[in-house]
């Protein structure tokens, strides 16, 4: 096994072009923790924004990016007994901290990985973990979207919202999105039953009644959205941060609101890998760059068009039958 790696860091805060690779120490894993090979890496826009400023707070060096993982447990600390040498894992380790994952090794809790279902490939693995545990932690843990219930569900053809889209229907819900026009086939074929055209109607005007709002756009949307929700419904935003004038608005209307953060979860892993080996839920790829590649891929998902998830290949020779 090499004793250094190749990863991609920003050399300092700034656009797509301060992404470069470098040649860095390979990880060890601690007790609780596993070393993973990783075959590919999720691009999600939160990989974006720390790379812009930091994201989440103050940061010293810049780090190596990437939180989605897919790939091979290589060794495993001392306690772990989950995994062995050979077994394939995704995951989305250490979340908000920063996992690493755009390197061909990452080090993590053992307990931040589940085993990949073998009926998909490394691709995507490493598309599920951040956003499909972001729509399974706001519909099914904060929401508790149930059977029946009416779910609207902005930006359905992205990267969280395609993938909520199913997980919402495998709850037995009624699901509504706003896309453009042109990916609404795309939506109904992900098991949508309705689909709005956000650019050319006001959303608020075709929808009434909804028990649950998914919001991944930000901006007004979370507070245009309080105008669909039946009393006693909840909004989820994940883009804007808890603001007290909305909030105040939700509850005397009788609405459960807040703005929720994913976190790394073994059991919400566990269920969707569960529906991914059942049929009901997959990843639906836009695009997959190479790994030297990652600013490319950044200046592609800035652009905000993307229909399903963008992934860097990260491991160059993957053995026989794998990726």
């Amino acid at each position: 096994m090499p004793q250094t790696m190749r990863a991609i860091s920003p050399l300092e805060w700034g656009g797509p072009e301060v992404l470069a690779e470098i040649e860095t120490e390979r990880p060890e894993p601690g007790p609780t923790e596993i070393l993973v090979r990783v075959h590919a890496a999720g691009v999600n826009p939160a990989d974006w924004k720390i790379r812009t400023n930091g994201a989440f707070g103050p940061m010293g060096t810049p780090p190596i990016l990437g939180f989605d993982v897919s790939g091979t447990v290589e060794a495993v600390g001392r306690g772990v007994t989950l995994y062995r040498p050979g077994d394939e894992v995704f995951g989305m380790p250490r979340f908000p901290h920063q996992a690493g994952a755009y390197a061909e090794y990452v080090t993590a809790p053992a307990r931040h990985f589940v085993r990949k279902p073998a009926g998909i490939d490394h691709v995507q693995g490493a598309a599920l973990p951040l956003a499909s545990l972001t729509a399974w932690q706001s519909l099914v843990d904060t929401a508790r979207l149930a059977a029946g219930q009416r779910v609207l569900i902005h930006a359905a053809a992205g990267g969280v919202g395609h993938l909520a889209v199913q997980i919402a229907k495998a709850r037995g819900a009624y699901v509504i999105g706003t896309a453009r026009a042109a990916k609404h086939d795309f939506v109904r074929g992900l098991g949508a039953d309705e689909v709005i055209d956000y650019t050319a109607v006001d959303f608020t005007e075709a929808v009434r009644d909804v028990d649950v709002v998914l919001d991944a756009v930000g901006g007004d949307y979370s507070a245009r959205s309080l105008k669909v929700l039946r009393h006693g419904g909840t909004l989820v935003s994940l883009a804007s941060p808890d603001e007290p004038t909305l909030l105040a608005e939700a509850a005397a209307l009788g609405i459960t609101a807040g703005f929720t953060l994913v976190e790394p979860d073994y059991a919400g892993l566990k269920a969707i890998a569960a529906l991914v080996e059942e049929g009901r839920l997959r990843a639906e790829i836009d695009t997959v760059f190479e790994l030297v590649d990652a600013a490319k891929a950044h200046e592609y998902g800035e652009r905000g068009h993307t229909q399903g998830k963008i992934v860097l290949r990260v491991a160059q020779e993957p053995p026989a039958g794998r990726l």
